[in-house]
């Protein structure tokens, strides 16, 4: 088991995760108010953009590929190295749908 410092961009936070542990799991344990709604990867109410650093999350479904390797969510993701995260920044999917229903909602 290796631990690994997270660092949260402009909040000053920072905590120690285990590779065996969720992001988010330490944060609820340190006291840290991390967003979260589903706790299974795809509601992506706890995504964090990855600054510096990697994670594993094989099971954090509602991120692409090619999000996954950007953003973290952090109930899914344990650390591979040590990070630098940006809460409560989304992935381009998310902010397209939330672009989407707002024109839908324009239109009625």
């Amino acid at each position: 088991m290796t631990d690994y410092t997270v660092e949260f961009v402009g909040t000053g936070e920072t905590i120690t995760v285990s590779d065996k542990q969720t992001i988010l799991k330490a944060c609820i344990e340190e006291g840290i108010a991390q967003e979260y709604s589903c706790r299974v990867g795809m509601c992506l109410a706890c995504s964090a953009e990855i600054l510096e650093g990697e994670v594993t999350q094989p099971a954090a479904r509602g991120l692409t590929d090619e999000e996954a390797e950007q953003y973290a969510l952090t109930c899914m993701a344990r650390p591979q190295s040590d990070l630098k995260l940006e809460r409560g920044v989304y992935p381009p999917s998310i902010e397209d749908d939330a672009a989407a229903a707002g024109a839908v909602a324009d239109d009625d």
